[in-house]
């Protein structure tokens, strides 16, 4: 059985990588983090999420993350 990945919110993907949405809105416009418009909503896939993770592509090393949770 083939089955299709889900699109994902903002507080999903939150959550999935515990940080804020606050955080996650900045990595979209300054680190290219993988979001998609549907409409006005940020839909997300968690396996390019994960991918962005794995290859790094959110660290530069000029930025900490100002998140206190």
């Amino acid at each position: 059985m083939d089955t299709e990945e889900r699109w994902v919110s903002v507080d999903e993907v939150s959550a999935h990588l515990d940080v804020t949405k606050d955080t996650i809105y900045r990595w979209i416009e300054k680190k290219n983090f993988p979001a998609h418009k549907a409409g006005r909503l940020l839909r997300f896939k968690i396996s390019e999420v994960d991918e962005w993770v794995r290859k790094g592509d959110g660290s530069n090393g000029n930025e900490k993350e100002e998140d206190a949770n």
